[in-house]
């Protein structure tokens, strides 16, 4: 089981939310992570004003009942704050505070210059930073409201979405490859289950996936698990997983080696 993905939050959010809507929502949100992770710093602020715009429409449709994929962002925010209509999402705050953050996303975007660059302003990671981390707490806001399935598995989705996407991994059909040959063992092995998310790997199915031999393998297990290191765990079922001491070492010192 890897990181929540797409499709899995394609199918417990919609329905409720209308199927479109959310498609384009994530489509955002995932090409924002990217960009992000890329450090791709000007498209991701791009980025991120586009998924203020369908984001605003989903809770607009949500709160209104009234269904558009055209309305602007503006518009669909003065309903949810306005006080002379009726609302559905309840209580009112969860709704007000997502479209106050989107209003912070999609003027930032704009004022800063990631639309429309002047000479002498340059996108860079701290303005992309400050857009990401607003993106992903609405999107956390908006799984919280609208999540079908169990509360659980909407928590885990939650977690897993403050983690870094991993381009560097690839999926075809069935077969899941790390797609750099510049790694350690070590490295293809925290990599890999990180992409695992917190369901873990087994020794089995590392051995399967991971590029480098079984001795390697299994080698990398015991440095990473052992009392000096702390940065994988096996747990009760026998998968690894990483700890969070792992999780710090992907993000300090090999959030360069999940891109491709």
């Amino acid at each position: 089981m890897a990181l929540i993905d797409k499709q899995r939050l394609l199918s417990e959010l919609s329905p409720p939310l209308d199927h479109l809507l959310c498609t384009q929502m994530l489509d955002e949100f995932i090409s924002a992570e990217r960009r992000f992770i890329q450090r791709d710093w000007e498209p991701s602020q791009l980025d991120g004003g586009q998924f203020a715009e369908v984001t605003a429409r989903v809770f607009y449709h949500m709160d209104s009942g009234t269904l558009s994929h055209s309305k602007s962002f503006d518009d669909c925010a003065k309903y949810i704050e306005s006080e002379s209509v009726t609302h559905a999402i309840t209580p009112r705050h969860d709704s007000l505070h997502v479209i106050r953050v989107l209003r912070t996303i999609y003027k930032f975007r704009s004022q800063r210059g990631a639309v429309h660059i002047s000479p002498t302003y340059t996108p860079n990671h701290m303005d992309s930073k400050l857009v990401i981390e607003s993106v992903r707490w609405v999107m956390n806001e908006t799984l919280r409201r609208f999540w079908r399935g169990d509360r659980e598995v909407v928590a885990r989705a939650v977690r897993e979405l403050l983690q870094f996407d991993v381009p560097a991994v690839g999926v075809f059909d069935d077969k899941i490859i790390v797609q750099r040959t510049d790694l350690s063992a070590d490295e293809e092995i925290l990599i890999l289950l990180h992409y695992s998310g917190e369901q873990g790997f087994s020794r089995t199915r590392l051995g399967q996936i991971a590029q480098v031999s079984q001795p390697a393998v299994t080698k990398s297990l015991q440095k990473l698990s052992s009392p000096n290191c702390r940065q994988v765990i096996q747990l009760s079922n026998s998968n690894y997983r990483l700890t969070d001491l792992g999780s710090k070492r992907i993000r300090e010192d090999l959030s360069g080696k999940l891109i491709i």
